[in-house]
């Protein structure tokens, strides 16, 4: 029989290779993440929420700092 330290190894090692930020799909994870909780007897947990980041200047702006520390580097 699993003990609950196996039990929750083997749970934080699905979270981690399919949570949304490491790239699993989202809806996925929410429907898994459900039916676990579910079986677990979690029935105060609170309702999973999948928050999706809008695409901003973030990306744009990390890629110019890269460039201005590229250029400065190979300047000296």
């Amino acid at each position: 029989m699993i003990g609950e330290r196996e039990r929750r190894a083997a749970f934080r090692a699905w979270v981690r290779a399919h949570h949304p930020d490491a790239g699993g799909d989202p809806e996925t994870f929410a429907a898994e993440l459900r039916r676990r909780r579910g079986d677990g007897g979690h029935a105060g947990a609170a309702p999973v929420v999948v928050a999706r980041r809008r695409p901003g200047l973030g990306p744009l702006d990390r890629w110019l700092e890269r460039r201005r520390r590229r250029r400065s580097r190979d300047l000296q």
